[in-house]
């Protein structure tokens, strides 16, 4: 999920994921005078830290402006959650991000995937294809997602914040008014 929604931005930002010498992807931008940094890890995903912790540092980038996109079997499908900082929710990507960073003081943006799947099938369920119907919900939940993510490069979490926090009220205000 988090590497779709990165295609989807890299895509809108017209940039292009290229190889590194390390064991991820990136790609380049600016927007409005801040340049920002998209990485895919290429490990598997219980090793993603180490490629992060390797960009982090190649990079200089203090961990307030590093912002990780991830699934979320936790919260409903198609739902996002902003989080400053925190554990790993079970996560194994985030739980390597966070050990090799020696830190959990990064943002995260999670994207719900929801748990519809059987005991001891979860390995199957994310990394599943979406159906058509799947996709479009996706679309609109990236959609969603990517203005936060400009709020984010341009001005920080609590812009980021801020802006979904409006777009939630603007939500609950619309369900009350059906």
């Amino acid at each position: 999920m988090g590497f779709q929604f990165l295609d989807y931005y890299a895509e809108k930002k017209s940039i292009e994921f290229k190889a590194s010498e390390s064991d991820y992807y990136f790609a380049e931008g600016e927007l409005e005078n801040n340049p920002f940094l998209l990485l895919k890890p290429s490990s598997f995903v219980n090793n993603s830290g180490i490629p992060v912790l390797e960009a982090v540092q190649k990079y200089r980038i203090d961990l307030i402006n590093l912002l990780v996109v991830v699934d979320d079997i936790n919260i409903p499908a198609y739902s996002i959650r902003l989080r400053k900082s925190g554990g790993d929710g079970g996560h194994n990507g985030l739980s390597s991000i966070i050990y090799n960073l020696n830190s959990n003081q990064f943002p995260r943006l999670r994207i719900g995937i929801g748990n519809d799947f059987t005991s001891g099938n979860l390995p199957d369920y994310v990394l599943s294809d979406f159906d058509k119907k799947d996709f479009n919900n996706l679309k609109n939940v990236f959609d969603l997602c990517a203005p936060l993510v400009d709020d984010f490069i341009k001005y920080g979490f609590h812009k980021m914040l801020s802006s979904y926090s409006r777009i939630i009220r603007q939500e609950n205000l619309n369900k009350k008014s059906d």
